[in-house]
């Protein structure tokens, strides 16, 4: 959990790797959708350019298709979800489904200027996915894919304007569910300002015990 851009998506790929167990994006579950053109992408286009939050109907339906595949059985690392308090009631309701259950739930913490920092100088290659920040880790040649050659883009949903509006979505609907795990005793805090190498030691170290 964390506010846009803290960097949730590449801790749970680091701790993924580590672990062997599948990183779950819901993000990336709903650009692939999106992309592909499919009836629930063209729904959910319109929430995401806007920074609102997808109809938990529609994230209900992808994240019971993905965490009910082969892969997920033996452990998963969420990222995106769940984003309010009906989500955390949703995903308690998936679990039974699948028994399973939530071991840790990490919040990654920074300052919403540096998230506005990051956001706004994210590029990504609409070809390969690949990702670079003009500022922290810019391509070999602006605006082109070190991979492919493509053209780099700003994602909509990563324009300033669009991300104020993301920080306040988050702060009036995600915030309050940090007290609703922090009660089950499961929540644990991290900072996330730094490189990710650092972050990934403190999160790898807030792991263990209570």
């Amino acid at each position: 959990m964390g506010m846009p851009g803290v960097g949730k998506g590449t801790q749970a790929a680091m701790l993924s790797e580590a672990l062997g167990a599948p990183h779950v994006s819901t993000g990336d579950i709903l650009r692939q959708a999106v992309a592909s053109g499919s009836p629930c992408g063209r729904r959910a286009r319109s929430y995401m350019e806007s920074g609102e939050l997808v109809p938990d109907d529609l994230v209900e339906d992808l994240v019971v298709e993905r965490l009910g595949r082969p892969d997920a059985r033996a452990g998963f690392i969420l990222d995106g979800f769940p984003r309010s308090l009906e989500q955390v009631g949703l995903l308690d309701q998936i679990l039974v489904r699948l028994g399973q259950a939530l071991d840790r739930v990490f919040l990654l913490t920074t300052s919403p200027t540096e998230v506005v920092r990051r956001l706004g100088g994210r590029r990504i290659c609409p070809r390969c996915d690949s990702v670079y920040h003009v500022d922290n880790q810019p391509p070999r040649s602006p605006g082109v894919c070190d991979r492919c050659g493509s053209a780099l883009a700003q994602r909509a949903d990563d324009a300033e304007a669009v991300v104020r509006g993301r920080l306040e979505v988050y702060a009036s609907q995600t915030l309050p569910i940090v007290e609703r795990y922090r009660e089950r005793g499961i929540l644990r805090e991290i900072d996330g300002t730094g490189e990710p190498r650092d972050v990934a030691a403190r999160l790898r170290a807030g792991a263990g015990g209570g």
